[in-house]
Order: C-alpha cells, then structure tokens, then sequence
C-alpha cells in the first residue's frame, strides 16, 4: 500500500515520453516514475551501470585484439609471398610477356573464384593457422 502522494510537474514534450512507455509497457506512470527514482537514489545504480559499461569495453578491448592480431598475421603472410616471390621470380623477356599477362589473367581469376567459395563457406586463414601451430596438450 502507498502512503504518500506527490505531485510533480514534467516538461510538457518529458511528459508526452512518460504516457508513451506508460502505454507501450502497460504498466502506469506512476510506476515508472518510481522505478525511475529508485533507481536513481540507488547506491548501487552507478556502480552497476559502471559494471556494464566496464564489462562492455573489455569485450570490445578483446574483439580490436583479435582484429589487430588477424591484421598482422595477414599483412605478415602477404609479405612473405612478396618477398618470397620478388627473389625467386625471374624477370621475362618480351616477347613472353603478352603471354605471361594473359596467363596471370586466367590465374587471378580462378584465385577470386576460389576466394569466393571459401569467403562463403566461412573458412578462414587465421583460424586453419592458429589449428595447424597448436602447442599439443602435455601427458597427463
């Protein structure tokens, strides 16, 4: 049972908020209007809302981690081919050159063929890399 009643005057646009929830929750405002106080005198509000956000970051900390080792692991593996293939690839002559280009063609496009298929099946280099280079577990 309630014991006191107050009487509060709201911004008018705050006010036409407050009957939206009210209607959209089904509840009335004056339960809302406690709910919202309540939480707002609670000692614990801030520290439970600083939680959260603090549980948040760590998530997104974890995640730009991820990314900057997939980044790096990506960017290391391109240039190992680059360099792997700068000093073992002779330079051509002329007159093989056309041919050359128009065999890179045909091979640059069976590669974006076979990207695609695997972009789609949800693969990636990273997780077969980090499969392939696990420490075995010790003997028990």
């Amino acid at each position: 049972m309630k014991k006191d009643r107050l009487n509060v005057y709201f911004d008018p646009a705050l006010s036409v908020e407050l009957d939206a929830l009210a209607a959209r929750r089904k509840v009335s405002k004056s339960q809302i209007v406690e709910a919202a106080l309540a939480a707002f005198l609670s000692p614990d509000g801030a520290d439970q809302r600083e939680a959260a956000i603090v549980r948040r970051l760590d998530r997104l900390t974890r995640a730009v981690e991820r990314l900057e080792r997939d980044v790096s692991i990506g960017n290391e593996a391109v240039a190992l081919f680059v360099k792997f293939w700068l000093t073992t690839t002779p330079p051509l002559p002329d007159e093989m050159r056309e041919a050359a280009q128009a065999s890179g063609k045909e091979r640059y496009d069976g590669f974006v063929e076979a990207l695609g298929r695997r972009l789609t099946k949800g693969g990636s280099l990273t997780t077969e890399v980090s499969e392939d280079h696990r420490t075995p577990d010790p003997p028990s």
